[in-house]
């Protein structure tokens, strides 16, 4: 509830991935914090302090997929999420229970410490620190009449211009240079 009632506000000030990448920092930094903490009354905090970096890091990404997206083709980018972060709970709930049972909760609080960190790492490599909404970008396998490029300027065998981009049927692919 703490990050649904501050989250307003400071995305109004913050880029998403700032957020986002900083709600994963404290949940990472309290999975490795856990690794320390000597009894499950120290826990609680602990706990709350991960719930908090879990929810900045999450609720965000609802605003991510309507920005990716036409409406028409949301609900199945909705549903793709959402399989996917199910598919990765799957993995790291059981995985956390059988840790925990096994070889302790220092073990797994590292453990899982290591696979969200590496989660980090791979966000910060494929989603660019510069993620503007309108991108310039040339069609060259568009005619000179299609409607997507009316207003377009001749660029080589292509059409440039600068729209809000998200990937459809005229836009299967990020362009180049970004």
């Amino acid at each position: 509830m703490i990050a649904a009632l501050l989250l307003p506000r400071l995305l109004d000030k913050t880029p998403d991935r700032t957020a986002m990448l900083a709600g994963t920092a404290v949940l990472v930094a309290g999975l490795f914090v856990g690794v320390f903490v000597p009894s499950f009354g120290l826990l609680l905090p602990l706990w709350a302090m991960i719930g908090l970096g879990y929810s900045l890091a999450q609720t965000p990404s609802g605003r991510l997929l309507r920005r990716s997206a036409h409406p028409e083709d949301r609900p199945a980018l909705f549903a793709a999420q959402f399989a996917l972060s199910h598919a990765c709970w799957l993995i790291t709930y059981p995985l956390a229970g059988w840790l925990g049972a096994t070889v302790g909760l220092s073990a797994t609080f590292a453990t899982l410490g290591v696979i969200a960190a590496a989660a980090i790492f791979v966000a910060t490599r494929l989603w660019p620190a510069h993620d503007p909404d309108e991108i310039e970008h040339v069609h060259e396998e568009l005619d000179d009449d299609h409607p997507h490029v009316v207003g377009a300027t001749r660029d080589g065998n292509g059409r440039r211009h600068t729209h809000v981009f998200v990937i459809d049927r005229h836009h299967p692919d990020w362009p180049a240079e970004r």
